[in-house]
């Protein structure tokens, strides 16, 4: 069985004015409690929540005994994991002060201070009683009810002050399981690709993220050249200008959607992902012998890991297991000789040494993942799943003709949910054409 939870953020309606003087009070008090926490926490190099809470619990009781007792304890639990990660990156040199600053808070409800009230409410315990707040449910959170999923013990509040509102962060819990392959479906994950081998034959879902991080690259220069010259470069404009900038926000939309499709196509068929088993430190790998600043800059933002963690978060919810294969020489080598492919410059298409057949780089990476998949001799492959290795090698062509994917623009892909959706639209399309 695999455990998966996800969050749904839903806002409150306009608060009545009691209602809000009331989680003002609350939040500052838990602020407070908070900060008490997390300095005494990085002066005395306290990472443990448990440790913490037994030299703490009881003297915040006694500083704020008009509080529910559990606020003392949730508050030891947000103090620990910021003093946690206060710690760690003074110890890497980058805490730019002696203790963290307590900016936002977020208040974090265990099952004692919050309870479901039906579908559309929550009701909540403060230090003048329960109080119920109602709440706005969409699209997304009715999706999570309707689909089995059930409401985690946990939640998180933050206050919107400037629009009287209360943000309500719920924790969705669900449990499934994984079932035993029937096949593979291997995916290669490439800067502005990701190519996937679906029953003999290659998709390469075009993402086209070397243009999006440069164009977002350039964009920032601009702006820091722009305000560093008239406000310096701790401006506080410069960085509110620099967080509307929504590249982050673009990556996650690309990841997400690619992910969504891989997996259900997988979960359709009930075949396992392959993925390539990457190192901790992938990109720092890659980029040790590179000097282009540009060229690292966009590795660095290619997030390969990213894109096999997003599909592996997706498998989880469906309950296809993944398998990851050693991506060594996967696409050096001819999947039908076994021999090296010969490319020239840096083009992605390359000969057999052997055969003389034209491969695409990403196609081959694919074909070479499902065959030591079948093999059994990747990290964590199974041995083979009802299949015989030669029926499923690709068929030898002839010279000068080329594997090549199926291209399908981001444009296309982006829209829909299903790789069959995918390939009916790019039919029209080319019909149209």
């Amino acid at each position: 069985m695999v455990r998966v939870t996800r969050t749904v953020m839903v806002r409150s309606a306009k608060l009545p004015r009691r209602v809000f003087r009331l989680l003002i009070e609350l939040e500052d008090m838990y602020r407070n409690m908070v900060e008490q926490l997390v300095i005494y926490a990085v002066r005395n190099s306290i990472r443990s929540f448990t440790r913490l809470k037994a030299l703490k619990y009881r003297e915040m009781r006694r500083l704020y005994p008009q509080l529910p007792s559990h606020y003392a304890y949730t508050a030891c639990q947000d103090a620990s994991t910021r003093a946690k990660s206060f710690l760690r990156l003074k110890k890497l040199g980058l805490a730019e002060r002696e203790y963290p600053e307590v900016k936002r808070v977020s208040i974090w409800l265990d099952d004692h201070l919050w309870r479901p009230n039906g579908y559309t409410s929550v009701r909540m315990a403060t230090h003048k009683g329960w109080v119920t707040i109602e709440f706005e449910p969409h699209k997304q959170y009715w999706k999570y009810i309707n689909r089995g999923w059930r409401l985690a013990s946990e939640a998180k509040i933050k206050l919107d002050r400037k629009n009287r509102q209360l943000i309500i962060y719920l924790a969705f819990v669900k449990e499934n399981k994984v079932y035993k392959p029937k096949g593979y479906l291997p995916v290669d994950v490439n800067e502005n690709n990701v190519t996937i081998l679906v029953d003999g034959v290659a998709y390469l879902f075009e993402t086209n993220t070397e243009r999006l991080v440069l164009g977002y690259y350039y964009r920032r220069k601009r702006i820091q050249e722009r305000y560093d010259v008239v406000y310096g470069k701790k401006s506080r404009i410069k960085r509110k200008i620099l967080k509307k900038l929504r590249e982050r926000k673009r990556k996650l939309d690309i990841r997400w959607k690619i992910a969504n499709i891989i997996v259900r196509t997988a979960y359709e068929r009930q075949y396992a992902v392959v993925l390539e088993r990457l190192g901790k430190k992938v990109v720092s790998n890659m980029i040790a012998r590179i000097g282009d600043k540009q060229l690292r800059h966009r590795i660095f933002q290619a997030s390969f890991k990213g894109i096999q963690n997003a599909i592996e978060e997706k498998a989880k919810e469906y309950g296809v297991p993944v398998i990851h294969i050693n991506p060594k020489n996967t696409s050096r080598l001819c999947p039908v000789h076994g021999t090296p492919i010969i490319y020239s410059n840096g083009f992605r298409i390359g000969r057999c040494s052997k055969g003389g057949e034209l491969w695409h780089r990403d196609v081959v990476a694919t074909w070479n993942l499902l065959l030591r998949a079948l093999r059994g001799d990747g990290s964590n492959a199974p041995s083979p799943v009802g299949h015989n290795l030669l029926d499923v090698r690709p068929m030898p062509l002839a010279s000068n003709a080329t594997h090549e994917p199926i291209t399908l623009p981001k444009g296309l892909w982006a829209r829909w949910r299903s790789l069959e959706a995918d390939l009916n639209n790019l039919k029209i399309v080319g019909m149209i054409l």
